[in-house]
């Protein structure tokens, strides 16, 4: 019996090298961490179960069948990070540069399967050199059942991706089917075809970095979530942001224990929307005060700054904001703000995550880039994202909300629950010195009758009153009472349950 156990042992070390001492080495001498190191930094100590450590594959063709190493170029498996479970899969790139075989896809999809059976999240560490040249149509095979399970697990669990090297060709969609991306800046990258074809094809010379970096896909292509300085800060954001999600759609999110007061007052925030209306304030320093304990997680941060979209905790529980940001483009929505809010409106919905709405728009933004780029369709994503969600909805309107922007941004007539507006709230169809040129065009010419016009439309719309008056506007609250009354609401709205229409699934204007 002896004998047998350090056999196993002898099996488990061979395993636990992976392509050996002196890739390891490499893979260190890059800056990067092997898949088992990630998965040691990513879960709880000692609560990593590891399943099909011996698993190798079945090719024969081009003298395959003498380079069988255990595990296959993928360790799976599931752990806990803070105690609570975890589905995980982390690519060995030592061996066979962490290409995805027939028996590799096999691995991940038995995960998959447990996650969605199990009601548990999946997070998957991704650096493969893609589809294993060697078996042909089996590994694209391998791709495609992935990718089948990342569409059937999609609003049951949630699913994670860090990208921490390669990820290129048919491998990219599988992260991109699931609800967060994260990369690591300098060494990892994502794009369907790489430098070389793209300067073969299209004549264009451009540098993998350029072309699917870290920078590129969190700032203009929105592919990424965020990017982070090394695999240790990776890594460890993961597991805060772990503590923000519910485990799957059956639960509600996490509660925590905070020693924040909940009837927390916030004087500053009574100074906080400048007199001068033209003039931006910073909306994170909301977010911020209301917050419990300062702590927010913003997501896509460098992508569509004029919305801000990020997970805080209110009286331990947690909740997503969609906040306008006027430091940045006077906060308008544009077509990446629109997409970028909608798809987080989205997973706040499909994971019992209520959302908090901080309004201060002035519209969308004007451009013929705009109109031929879409913002009709792309704007409409983000209405139909709110108007579909059925979790508790609160929105708080700290100045402007001007026309169909005002409309689209939780409004009372879109189902929000509960609508709160401070008196500096101006609610109207646009803004008054442009309501007054229109309306008194025969005073065009007049710039004394104009601004007299212009006070006028001030007097009587740029208030909350006139929208409080018609019920489209619950309550008007004192700026520095905000945390107390978002946390009561919250907290009648424990309870609400909402019926949809029954049909097969929606069809968001995509």
């Amino acid at each position: 019996m002896l004998d047998i156990i350090q056999q196993l042992e002898g099996r488990r070390q061979e395993a636990r090298l992976g392509g050996g001492e002196k890739r390891i080495a490499a893979q260190h001498g890059k800056g990067k961490l092997t898949a088992r190191e990630r998965i040691d930094a990513l879960l709880d100590p000692g609560s990593f179960e590891e399943y099909d450590t011996f698993k190798t594959h079945r090719s024969t063709d081009f003298g395959m069948e003498a380079q069988q190493i255990p595990g296959d170029g993928v360790v799976t498996g599931w752990g806990t990070i803070s105690g609570r479970p975890t589905y995980v899969f982390s690519q060995d790139f030592t061996v066979f540069g962490g290409s995805l075989s027939e028996t590799h896809a096999e691995k991940i999809c038995k995960i998959m399967d447990l996650a969605v059976q199990n009601g548990v999240p999946l997070i998957g560490l991704n650096d493969s050199g893609g589809a294993r040249i060697q078996e042909g149509v089996a590994s694209l095979g391998g791709y495609a059942e992935v990718f089948w399970r990342n569409v059937q697990a999609s609003g049951v669990i949630p699913q994670i991706s860090v990208i921490m090297g390669p990820c290129a060709g048919g491998a990219v969609y599988s992260p991109a089917m699931t609800d967060f991306v994260y990369m690591v800046r300098d060494t990892s990258y994502m794009f369907v075809t790489g430098p070389d074809v793209v300067k073969t094809v299209t004549g264009e010379v451009v540098t993998a970095e350029e072309l699917g970096g870290a920078g590129t896909h969190s700032k203009k292509s929105s592919v990424a979530d965020g990017a982070f300085e090394n695999d240790v800060e990776a890594l460890a954001e993961m597991r805060r942001l772990f503590a923000f999600l519910p485990l799957s759609s059956r639960d509600k999110p996490p509660v925590y224990e905070t020693h924040d007061d909940p009837a927390r007052l916030e004087k500053s925030l009574d100074t906080l929307v400048p007199d001068n209306a033209n003039k931006p304030y910073d909306m994170g320093e909301l977010i911020e005060k209301i917050a419990d304990e300062g702590d927010v997680y913003e997501i896509q941060k460098d992508f569509a700054p004029n919305i801000v979209t990020a997970f805080v905790r209110l009286n331990g529980s947690t909740v997503g904001i969609v906040a306008n940001q006027p430091m940045v483009l006077a906060g308008c929505l544009d077509i990446d703000a629109a997409r970028k809010a909608a798809r987080f409106v989205r997973f706040c919905d499909a994971f019992n995550i209520p959302i908090l709405t901080l309004v201060d728009v002035p519209g969308f933004l004007p451009g013929v880039s705009q109109e031929l780029g879409g913002i009709i369709k792309h704007g409409a994503k983000l209405l139909f994202a709110y108007a579909e969600a059925t979790v508790p909805k609160v929105t708080v309107i700290t100045r402007k909300a001007y026309g169909g922007a005002y409309d689209v941004m939780a409004s009372k007539h879109i189902r929000a629950d509960v609508n709160y507006a401070w008196p500096s709230a101006q609610i109207a169809v646009m803004g008054a010195k442009g309501a007054a040129e229109i309306i008194h065009r025969k005073d065009a010419g007049d710039a004394e009758k104009l601004a007299e016009h212009t006070r006028e439309y001030e007097d009587r719309f740029a208030n909350p009153f006139i929208a409080a008056q018609r019920g489209f506007v619950d309550e008007v609250i004192m700026p520095h009472s905000t945390r107390r009354r978002v946390i009561r609401a919250f907290e009648m709205l424990k309870t609400k349950d909402v019926a949809a229409p029954k049909r097969k699934h929606d069809n968001i204007p995509l």
